[in-house]
């Protein structure tokens, strides 16, 4: 392809309906040419592959990725043949031992992975997670304290702890063995543990540090199975067959938004594939309350299972999303699927009334800037477990980074989560934000970070990060475009064209869902769902039509313009299967649009 095609824009579009240029994703010619030889792909496939980066040496193994192929060597982790050696040694003599879990969906798939490991091996895990509200994130002095009084003697924490120097300390001190499974970036000393895996402390040579702790967990089966079978622990009993808990491991890979690339696309890939078979109680019970069906997706994993999960974490009892992977009793399981699905449901009406008054604060108050790189809006009694999805929800809307902070007036704190644009590093900042004197805690990674925050500090807060992020902010809009894989025509958008692309699945980071383009069609009864959705029918110039909706647009200009009816617009986004009365069709969900009258 010609440079002056991209620098023209796909279609033409500089500057779409919401601000973005529109581009093919860059991908060599020569490779195409080379994965439709070799792998029988037709030329949108291959130009797809070839998109994603994948050259021929890896492209078998990313159609069809598998554990065998691509499954690391547990001792290549540091600690990790230590950690197995400690947790056999508690399971053969006994030890009293419970696991610390993060309050989220990573750190409850790996919860109940460790305990589904030791229930097979005769033994019970007693499962701790701390309040979001009243315990914050991670392990604590006090809470390891309240551990050693109900009787462990060893802990493990998962998906969390690698940062916990204080906690850690304080069970030093008291005597209580503490081994670390973690994933998240470390900084500084590395705490007392003793053990302590995380692909991502300084000293690892796994290779891995883009896995989920679901997927560090699964790796640590696999060295307790090898630890375990070298003692001669199976004469007796069955080993443990680890891939009945791919489910769990795939849904902490999915749900904490992790890179689908190698190791973990595995575990995704196949973990989905076990998932389907809906063996696991928890999920299965999930399934039904949320009366939903059929084979596991990353949108099953991502959009229906995994927010119920985190609702018991964000205003609820936040153990109980790992007691309900746990479980093995189908009525138990029932009534925590019931109790998460409410939850749930409360969580989204919190969510939409923090939303609500943040646009109303940032669109009718003096204190909102359209040009400032970055946004910081606050309000009393913001529920701080809505906080991160609020800003998720806003970095959509506004494209910049966004970040929320709910108040607590008697304690004189705020607790704020902040999600960010592409390229640009907002964790580093809420961390310099830190160092400077501004926050009382805070940080995080470059699309996300947390902060706790003195009220009176905001303004000065907002003022640092907008200095701070301007310069990244100017970089990141100059790159801020859509790139697509593929232009359709209403009537050639088929369900074989999406089953062929299927074959690029499980979507994620590292591996963007397919997008395609639809150019010059006809808007067709549009309608105003409940929502805010936008839905109408796209019609091409030889009559052909497909379905389209546009989730959340209802009050944007987009929404506005496909409400409008007539004329032709160019649309983008992503195919989705369109069952309805057994129609085996697809629709277009929408993520942009453009008028051809206007483009840039």
């Amino acid at each position: 392809m010609a440079d002056g095609a991209l620098e023209a824009g796909f279609l033409g579009v500089r500057r779409s309906l919401s601000g973005r240029a529109w581009r093919w994703r860059p991908a060599d010619a020569a490779l195409i040419r080379d994965h439709q030889m070799r792998h029988d792909l037709s030329e949108p496939l291959a130009r797809a592959l070839a998109g994603r980066g994948i050259d021929t040496a890896a492209a078998t193994n990313y159609l069809t990725p598998t554990l065998k192929a691509q499954f690391p060597d547990p001792s290549t982790f540091a600690d990790m043949d230590l950690a197995a050696s400690i947790l056999v040694d508690a399971v053969e003599t006994g030890r009293p031992t419970a696991v610390f879990a993060d309050y989220d969906v990573d750190g409850a798939s790996s919860a109940a992975q460790l305990v589904r490991w030791f229930r097979a091996m005769g033994r019970e895990l007693a499962i701790y997670v701390p309040d979001r509200i009243i315990e914050g994130y991670g392990p604590s002095p006090a809470a390891f304290r309240h551990l050693q009084e109900q009787g462990a003697d060893l802990v493990v924490t998962v998906d969390c702890g690698a940062a916990a120097t204080d906690a850690l300390l304080a069970a030093r001190d008291i005597g209580l063995d503490v081994v670390v499974i973690d994933h998240h970036l470390m900084r500084g000393d590395q705490p007392p543990a003793a053990a302590l895996v995380n692909p991502n402390r300084p000293d690892d040579t796994s290779g891995q540090g883009h896995l989920a702790a679901a997927g560090v967990t699964f790796v640590l089966l696999a060295a307790l199975n090898r630890e375990a079978r070298r003692r001669g622990l199976f004469k007796d009993r069955p080993e443990p067959d680890i891939r009945q808990w791919l489910d769990l491991a795939a849904m902490g890979a999915v749900c904490d938004v992790t890179s689908l690339t190698g190791f973990n696309r595995a575990i995704a890939a196949q973990g989905l594939k076990t998932m389907s078979g809906w063996a696991n109680p928890g999920l299965k019970a999930l399934l039904d309350v949320a009366k939903s069906q059929g084979p596991a997706t990353t949108f099953h994993a991502g959009f229906i299972l995994g927010p119920r999960i985190n609702a018991g974490g964000r205003i609820g009892r936040s153990d109980l999303g790992a007691r309900l992977l746990s479980t093995d009793d189908p009525e138990e399981a029932r009534d925590l699927a019931e109790q998460l699905d409410a939850l749930n449901a409360s969580r989204k009406d919190v969510e939409k009334g923090v939303i609500d008054e943040a646009v109303l604060s940032l669109e009718r108050d003096s204190n909102f800037d359209p040009d400032a790189p970055a946004i910081v809006v606050a309000g009393d009694g913001w529920h701080p477990g809505v906080v991160g999805i609020a800003a998720a929800r806003l970095r959509e809307r506004y494209r910049k980074p966004v970040v929320v902070i709910g108040i607590d007036r008697p304690s004189d704190t705020g607790k704020g989560s902040g999600r960010s644009q592409p390229g640009v590093n907002l964790g580093r900042a809420v961390q310099a934000a830190f160092d400077e004197g501004l926050l009382l805690a805070g940080g995080g990674h470059a699309m996300a970070a947390g902060l706790t925050i003195r009220p009176a500090m905001i303004p000065d807060l907002r003022a640092f990060l907008c200095e701070r992020l301007a310069d990244e902010m100017v970089e990141a809009a100059g790159q801020d475009a859509i790139e697509i894989d593929a232009l359709v025509s209403p009537s050639g958008a088929t369900r074989g064209l999406y089953a062929e692309f299927q074959r690029l699945a499980p979507f994620g980071p590292g591996n963007p869902e397919p997008t395609f383009a639809v150019a010059d069609a006809r808007i067709e009864r549009p309608m105003m769902l409940k929502g805010g959705h936008v839905r109408c029918t796209l019609m091409d110039s030889s009559g052909g039509r497909l379905k389209a909706v546009a989730w959340r647009a209802g009050e944007t200009e987009m929404g506005a313009r496909i409400m409008a009816g007539g004329g032709s617009m160019h649309f983008v986004g992503r195919l989705k299967p369109d069952d309805w009365q057994g129609r085996e069709s697809v629709e277009l969900e929408i993520e942009d649009a453009a008028d051809p009258r206007m483009v840039l």
